[in-house]
């Protein structure tokens, strides 16, 4: 059966062997396989929810692509582009974020570890990660996301809000419930300077 698979990669400027292992080796037999049709897209907007130097974003967005080409993703194949380059990514964000209910971002346990212990200092965008993440998947109609296990709470929030979507405006199946795609070699990779933590 043919898939459509969406995932998105950070322009973080560091790229490891976790990265690789994790994430980038999957996309490569993802792209190979003649059944799927994959859309990797670099998230910059999901990168300034931390203050970023514009220069050295740009430069990191180049080096994720090159990273992505330079593993085996063929571009005559997949689609790979640039978040912040396809202005319905926000609108999209926006509108679903009017869908989306607080109590569910309130439970991400994602936004509780990288806030930290003064939640109040965080930004909104930080906050409200999970439903741009929703947006960029719900756009392109995927029918699969590859995903791990810090990442299995935010799509099961994208399966909620395109669930809600449908049923408040009687569209059944206009927004596409995507399915978690879980590899089953999927590595995750532990950081070295403490091994409790994901590398990153």
């Amino acid at each position: 059966m043919s898939k459509k698979i969406f995932s998105g990669v950070q322009p973080t400027g560091n790229l490891h062997l976790g990265n690789y292992l994790g994430a980038i080796k999957n996309f490569v037999d993802l792209n190979d396989d003649n059944n799927n049709k994959c859309i990797f897209c670099v998230v910059d907007l999901h990168a300034i929810t931390i203050k970023q130097d514009p220069h050295e974003l740009k430069n990191n967005i180049r080096e994720t692509v090159a990273t992505f080409i330079a593993s085996g993703i063929d571009p005559k194949k997949s689609i790979i582009f640039n978040q912040s380059q396809v202005p319905a990514h926000a609108e999209g964000a926006w509108i679903l974020g009017c869908v989306a209910r607080m109590g569910w971002l309130n439970r991400m346990t994602q936004f509780k570890e990288k806030a930290g212990k003064d939640k109040e200092q965080a930004s909104i965008g930080l906050y409200s990660y999970p439903v741009l993440m929703a947006a960029d998947i719900l756009l392109y109609d995927a029918t699969h996301v590859p995903v791990g296990n810090d990442q299995k709470q935010h799509l099961e929030l994208c399966r909620d809000i395109a669930q809600k979507f449908n049923n408040d405006f009687n569209a059944d199946g206009f927004l596409k419930v995507p399915e978690p795609l879980i590899q089953k070699e999927f590595s995750r990779i532990m950081s070295l300077k403490d091994g409790s933590k994901k590398n990153e």
